[in-house]
């Protein structure tokens, strides 16, 4: 109650207060007081009176998160029209009217109803007015009063991030600046230190240090290395009030990395490095990896290693493998166990990014020594040079030897070795090689004209271990010699006008020689000795490989002569002097006043002027094709004649023999005999027909035996049954044929067809009966010497 008393005497006080200090149209509007004039005149001996009217208040001040029992007292509204007798009801509008202030209608007493807070409104716009009750009308114009709420201390400062992160780079001086963080807090800066933030470090001493007032993160040791710490978590307290003790906080984390310098130089992590190598490893062979560490990262730990000395730098190289920053020792010339077994080597790691301000703590690079050593393997024969020339005469005789080729087992072994020549380049086997001593020998004989080259591959292989072979080119150049004879160089059709004169040039000749003389070709011309002198031609030599041919006298004819043959004898100059004969055909020709050939052949005398030669060669040309195809015709339509259905002439069954001579009569021991025709069984077996492929093979019927006496006719008939009935028989088209003549003569018959049959000498003395014309006949049978004669 005493704090209650406290408060009220408190708002009257400042409310009279602010009344008073107000000035008067502050405090009422034109509605806020009202004027009574009361006035008298002299006849009514009144004086004049002015009445106040207006509100007593305009503005209230009230505390915010109020935590008292009962409501928390706001201030009274009253008017001058208030008797105190409740005829007045006082009436209050505006924020939070009804809802956070009530008013007392009978007293004007204002009450808040809740709990109030700054942060969320801290102005309240209230209107009051007071209303009679009895007539329902206003006793005072509507006013306005405001309600303030007073700030209290009761928001903590708050970051503007939960966690902060910053980096800064190792070896900062003191004082570097990593970041800055911001508090703020909700309540009234205007009214007392409630809202004073000061920032102060609660975690991450001695290192960082905080500014209490810009809230700026310094560093406060010197020289921080990534490499022993990286990380660092700073917590940062900010706190209202000032500072002061009481006052509210809040904090926050903020999360420091160190980020990389190029503070420190690489470091091998030992001495000495080993490796072997064997001897036949080609150039750019990794052999080792070899590693120093350098505890900077990124860039800053790049490293480039290189081989500073040794006796080795020029047998072996160094690079730098990027992804593991790695030194690969690689092998960059050929090595020989036989020749050098080891290898030292000084290799150099240096930093490949330094960082100018850290290069007072030394040289940032480190060496090592490496060791290699060079292992034995058996390695293929080596040839005494990389490759061979050899050159030979054409005319080398076979079996000589042109040249050798020297190869030698490199190991300490020293193993024998064979040679060959790989016939994969010697196809035609021209050279051999003796394989015990590598010398080459010519094997056929050799054509410089047809091949100067020759290029082949000899082989040289251990003969203790086969698999150890290798392989050296050789290139054999064949010189020449002079074995060619020179000759015309083209083919010449050369021609003399009729009308020519003496000392004309008609041609000029020139000669190639299949030789190459070192001093090149020198030819000579002259005519052959028996036309030394030449009454129609001579020969001019020009002394530069060439010759002309000139005429002798003037005027040729070609009706007594239309061809002359101009033999020609072409020397050489080389050893030894080779020379051959060349024949010029020089022809007659009809030329024009200019010397232009017309026409050449004597027929052209004849011809019309305006057929020339090539016109005449056209035309025999279409005669002789004319004429080829004319046999060709003729010789297909005679291949197209079809052949005779039956063509054998030792099937005699069924068949047309045709006879286009006459018989030999009983001397012919070949002609037909009717004893075939008679004895079916001397038919062939299994005979096939010729004239057609039959589809089924039919056995060829067995017809039953006949008797030696049978009658011709009756033969005959029943032969042709068996064909009727036969399936295999020829086609319709085919004619079978069996002549009857009749019963036999009364002479019996003459032929010779029986004579076989009868088994002993037959008496022809009765032909001597028959008459002149029977003489002949009975002079060959009749006698005893017939048969001699």
């Amino acid at each position: 109650m005493r704090t209650y008393s406290f408060l009220t005497v408190l708002l009257w006080s400042c409310m009279f207060h602010v009344i008073h200090m107000m000035p008067s149209q502050k405090r009422t509007n034109k509605h806020s007081y009202s004027e009574r004039i009361t006035g008298l005149s002299e006849n009514d001996g009144k004086t004049l009176h002015r009445t106040k009217r207006g509100w007593m208040w305009n503005q209230f001040f009230l505390l915010e998160e109020y935590t008292g029992p009962d409501t928390q007292y706001v201030g009274k509204l009253h008017t001058d029209q208030d008797k105190g007798d409740g005829n007045l009801k006082y009436i209050l509008t505006g924020d939070g009217a009804g809802s956070l202030f009530i008013i007392d209608e009978n007293t004007g007493d204002i009450h808040a109803a809740k709990k109030l807070d700054r942060e969320e409104k801290s102005l309240y716009v209230l209107r009051a007015k007071a209303i009679d009750r009895k007539t329902g009308r206003q006793v005072e114009p509507e006013s306005e009063f405001i309600i303030k709420i007073h700030d209290i201390n009761d928001n903590e400062p708050k970051f503007t991030k939960d966690m902060y992160t910053a980096s800064i780079p190792e070896m900062s001086g003191v004082g570097t600046s990593v970041i800055q963080v911001t508090a703020t807090d909700a309540d009234d800066a205007n009214y007392g230190n409630s809202a004073k933030v000061v920032y102060s470090i609660l975690q991450g001493q001695p290192y960082f240090s905080v500014d209490p007032e810009t809230g700026i993160i310094k560093t406060a040791l010197p020289d921080m290395s990534r490499e022993n710490r990286e990380q660092y978590q700073v917590v940062i307290q900010a706190k209202d009030m000032g500072g002061q003790m009481g006052g509210l906080s809040g904090t926050t984390t903020v999360n420091i990395t160190l980020t990389d310098v190029n503070d420190n130089p690489p470091h091998f992590p030992q001495r000495t490095y080993q490796f072997s190598s064997p001897e036949s490893a080609p150039p750019g062979t990794p052999l080792g990896r070899i590693k120093a560490n350098d505890p900077d990262v990124g860039e800053n730990a790049e490293i480039e290693y290189s081989i500073s000395s040794g006796d080795g730098s020029d047998m072996f190289d160094i690079v730098t493998d990027k992804d593991t920053q790695e030194g690969i020792i690689t092998v960059k010339k050929h090595l020989d166990f036989e020749n050098k077994v080891l290898y030292t080597l000084r290799v150099e790691a240096t930093n490949a990014h330094p960082d100018p301000r850290f290069l007072q703590l030394g040289p940032f690079k480190d060496t090592a020594l490496v060791k290699i050593s060079i292992e034995d393997i058996d390695e293929p024969p080596v040839f005494s040079r990389p490759w061979y020339l050899i050159e030979v005469d054409e005319d080398a005789s076979e079996g000589s030897i042109i040249g050798q080729v020297v190869a030698q087992d490199p190991d300490i072994a020293k193993n024998a070795i064979k040679y060959s020549v790989d016939r994969h380049t010697d196809l035609d086997r021209i050279f051999s090689i003796y394989s015990g001593n590598g010398s080459l020998f010519v094997s056929k004989p050799l054509d410089r004209e047809e091949n100067p080259w020759h290029n082949i591959t000899v082989i040289a292989t251990e003969i203790n271990n086969p698999k150890q072979s290798s392989q050296i080119p050789v290139f054999i150049r064949i010189l020449d010699i002079n074995d060619h004879a020179p000759e015309f160089a083209n083919y010449y059709e050369t021609f003399v006008c009729e009308n020519a004169k003496a000392g004309q040039l008609i041609q000029t000749v020139s000669a190639i020689d299949k030789d190459q003389p070192p001093r090149g070709h020198k030819f000579f011309f002259e005519l052959v000795p028996e036309f030394a002198v030449h009454p129609n031609f001579s020969i001019v030599d020009n002394k530069d490989n060439t010759a002309g041919i000139m005429t002798r006298r003037n005027g040729y004819s070609r009706s007594k002569m239309s061809t002359y043959l101009l033999p020609i004898v072409i020397f050489d100059n080389d050893y030894p002097i080779q020379s051959s004969t060349g024949t010029l055909t020089i022809r007659v020709c009809a030329c024009d006043s200019r010397g232009n050939m017309q026409s050449c052949s004597a027929e052209a005398l004849l011809l019309p002027a305006g057929l020339s030669t090539g016109a005449l060669v056209a035309i025999l040309l279409c005669i002789i094709i004319l004429l080829v195809l004319v046999v060709l015709f003729t010789a297909l339509k005679r291949q197209r004649k079809k052949e005779p259905l039956i063509i054998s002439k030792d099937d005699v069954r069924d068949n047309i023999v045709t006879y286009n001579d006459e018989g030999g009569g009983e001397e012919d021991t070949q002609a037909f005999d009717i004893g075939t025709l008679r004895n079916p069984e001397a038919r062939e077996e299994s005979k096939m027909r010729r004239d057609v492929i039959p589809e089924t093979i039919f056995q060829i019927r067995r017809t039953a035996p006949l008797w030696e006496n049978i009658d011709v006719q009756d033969f005959i008939h029943r032969r042709l049954k068996e064909n009727d009935l036969d399936p295999g028989a020829p086609p319709y088209d085919s004619l079978a044929t069996y002549a009857y003549e009749g019963n036999d003569s009364i002479a019996n018959s003459l032929s010779s067809l029986e004579s076989l049959t009868t088994e002993g000498n037959q008496d022809y003395e009765y032909l001597s009966d028959w008459g002149p014309r029977f003489k002949k006949l009975a002079d060959m049978y009749g006698g005893e010497d017939s048969d001699r004669d």
